[in-house]
């Protein structure tokens, strides 16, 4: 991943900071002081529910409505008293595409060349590079309403370059696409990093923010419930364990009193013992039962990811329900 420092451990500039930001619609609170820093040249997923406030954050910061109170900068410049600077600097894609279907892949990237300002030369050549760079080259000739959601979520991006943006904020940038699509949209948002660019990335996708985030923060009832690194908030969970499962009796009733805090699951034949999933535990709880002469038919280890959190930091009648499944199993 990116580091968000500097050469001799200085902490990079901020490219996105707010303080106390605050959103209401009618009665309805969206924002209730949301204070965020995010360091330049990394990548910041925001979680959070539908209806939790991404996109209002985004649109804020991307100048598309003002804040109801609270400060809010990116690139440097504030975004209520200086927009146009902002305008400048950052590249804005959200789920829904602001491809033209009615004209060529090529034709939307010199569109966008032109409100840029960029001479026909320049528009030529910067289409042709990010025609290239995005894969997009055989199918540039071609109308957009002929490509795939993968393809348009592609040009999107590579429309939002045109400009050469800084900061690039992704609203759900992967949302309805099959999972190769969205494993080759993380590919290019990495690349996008590597080249100096600062990513703010909203998303429901658990798994996207753990691949691609240097930093995290869960968005919930207008505030922000907890941020950090995707290992520091999984930290902030308990629940981890190792589960145990035997198909002889004998053998279960004789781990059951070999190990300690067990939880006892007599009809599965199972065991469940708190456990932080380390080497060093699992080495403990087979050692043990390898001086009792036992010997599990199958064993799971379960560490919180960011499911977890998400479930135990966002009102669980927002979140679908979903079945665990174990990380590991060893037979």
């Amino acid at each position: 991943m990116p580091t968000s420092r500097q050469d001799g451990g200085h902490p990079s500039p901020a490219a996105v900071s707010t303080v106390g930001l605050r959103k209401s619609y009618g009665d309805k609170t969206v924002l209730d002081g949301i204070d965020l820093r995010i360091p330049a040249g990394s990548v910041f997923a925001l979680l959070g529910p539908n209806g939790a406030g991404k996109t209002t954050v985004v649109k804020i910061l991307s100048t598309l409505i003002a804040a109801d109170g609270g400060q809010a900068q990116v690139a440097g410049h504030n975004v209520a008293t200086s927009p146009d600077g902002v305008r400048a600097a950052i590249g804005v894609t959200g789920q829904f595409s602001a491809v033209d279907n009615l004209i060529t892949g090529e034709e939307d990237m010199l569109l966008m060349a032109d409100l840029h300002h960029l001479s026909k030369r320049q528009g030529r050549r910067v289409t042709a590079e990010l025609l290239e760079r995005f894969d997009l080259v055989e199918a540039a000739k071609k109308p957009a309403s002929t490509y795939s959601g993968g393809m348009k979520r592609r040009l999107d991006i590579a429309m939002t370059l045109v400009g050469n943006p800084r900061i690039i904020f992704l609203d759900e940038p992967t949302t309805g696409l099959d999972p190769r699509s969205r494993h080759n949209m993380w590919q290019i948002i990495r690349e996008l990093v590597t080249g100096g660019v600062t990513v703010f990335l909203t998303t429901q996708y658990l798994e996207e923010a753990d691949e691609l985030a240097d930093r995290i923060a869960v968005l919930n009832n207008g505030k922000i419930a907890a941020e950090g690194t995707a290992e520091e908030l999984k930290r902030l969970i308990p629940g981890g364990h190792v589960r145990l499962r035997f198909t002889d009796p004998a053998a279960y009733q004789g781990a059951a009193l070999a190990l300690r805090e067990v939880t006892r699951d007599d009809e599965a034949l199972a065991l469940q013992i708190p456990s932080d999933g380390t080497q060093r535990e699992l080495r403990s709880i087979l050692n043990r039962l390898d001086s009792a002469g036992i010997e599990a038919d199958e064993l799971t280890v379960h560490t919180p990811d960011l499911d977890d959190v998400f479930f135990a930091l966002t009102d669980s009648s927002n979140v679908p329900s979903q079945p665990k499944q174990p990380k590991e199993a060893l037979r």
